[in-house]
């Protein structure tokens, strides 16, 4: 069984927000849980709210209403890049510079499947 949830239009850039995805990608939610509760980065608050999300959607149905959170892998995560508010700052000597405020919309997919940790070659 699968579940999805999805977090748009989140500000923060997409780089930043995929080194902390990068960290929890593959890993059993409550260890992500753990992981994300305790790290500094902003990013984590957003990636966690996202995790927690997805976990309630797979939950929703009877079967999986009692499921230890230690049985449930991420599938895939991932972060793709928004649009990009562009705005202008005065600058010396009467000119202007910009400033980008990027966004970035991130995906996670939680599976109750064993995952195949064997490299094909």
């Amino acid at each position: 069984m699968e579940s999805r949830a999805t977090s748009r239009y989140n500000r923060q850039s997409a780089r930043k927000v995929r080194k902390v995805l990068n960290e929890v990608r593959g890993f059993k939610v409550g260890s992500a849980l753990n992981y994300l509760h305790f790290s500094p980065e902003k990013a984590s608050v957003v990636i966690e709210k996202t995790l927690k999300s997805a976990v309630a959607n797979l939950m929703q149905h009877d079967e999986h209403s009692d499921m230890d959170p230690d049985l449930i892998h991420i599938k895939e995560a991932y972060v793709n890049q928004g649009p990009v508010m562009k705005r202008f700052r005065a600058a010396s000597m009467g000119r202007a510079s910009r400033l980008r405020r990027p966004s970035s919309h991130l995906t996670i997919v939680l599976t109750t499947e064993q995952l195949d940790k064997r490299i094909k070659g």
